[in-house]
């Protein structure tokens, strides 16, 4: 029964701790500036796609 009641001790503390990691832990994210070049006049956009089959 001694065991018993250390194993849930110990069970109950892991969750605890667990827990408060994952609520008070550093866990913020990277940030960094992502660019991606855009170009919007392109000819191909303006002609449609001719048929594989022709």
């Amino acid at each position: 029964m001694r065991m018993l009641k250390l194993l849930v001790v110990l069970i109950l503390a892991g969750l605890i701790g667990l827990a408060g990691y994952a609520y008070f832990g550093d866990m913020a994210p990277t940030r960094q500036e992502v660019s991606t070049p855009l170009q919007l006049d392109t000819p191909a956009a303006e002609q449609p796609a001719e048929a594989a089959g022709d």
